[in-house]
């Protein structure tokens, strides 16, 4: 069975920083493409990066260029999503995802 376990969210004030866990279980994690996404209350669920199986690779949609840093750790079957120079739009629920297998995610919340 595919588990996706989140941890690392929590309560920041604006331009902090948050690193973000992703264990994983169930699948060959060294063997696939993980993703990050989010969705803020109200709001779509959204893409917000991206990594390649090799770690060659990395993908962030734009708001969070240059802010956010994806990365993995393939002997611990874990992925990080490093957060930084956060900002109130950046609330939201956070979650990693593998082909349609998502996580419970962790909630970020960004606030003075």
């Amino acid at each position: 069975e595919v588990q996706l376990v989140e941890s690392g969210g929590g309560i920041v004030q604006p331009v902090g920083s948050l690193r973000l866990s992703c264990a994983s279980f169930g699948f060959a994690f060294s063997c696939h493409h993980m993703s990050c996404v989010r969705q803020a209350p109200g709001e779509v669920t959204e893409w917000v990066s991206a990594i390649t199986m090799d770690s060659d690779s990395t993908w962030y949609r734009d708001p969070v260029k240059g802010r956010f840093t994806i990365s993995r750790d393939n002997a611990k079957s874990t992925l990080y999503p490093q957060m930084n120079n956060l900002k109130p739009e950046d609330t939201a629920i956070y979650y990693c995802k593998v082909l349609q297998y998502w996580g419970q995610g962790t909630q970020v919340t960004v606030t003075s």
